[in-house]
């Protein structure tokens, strides 16, 4: 008699975000994971850290977005 495994199907653990900028409120699509630094598309201020892992966020996040 075997036994059945069940086969575990790898999620991805990065997510994209939709951050409000806290100087003048654009929203504006990130990636958890950005390997280099976001600015604010209208105000140009810095919006995501990158660290080596998981980014830093400095805005506001509005919604997740799978």
């Amino acid at each position: 008699m075997k036994a059945k495994f069940k086969i575990l199907i790898p999620e991805p653990r990065s997510k994209f975000y939709r951050v409000k900028c806290k100087n003048c409120g654009n929203e504006q699509t990130v990636f958890s994971h950005s390997t280099f630094p976001v600015r604010c598309l209208s105000c140009g201020s810095q919006l995501v850290i990158p660290t080596g892992g998981k980014a830093k966020i400095e805005g506001d996040i509005v919604r997740i977005l799978g």
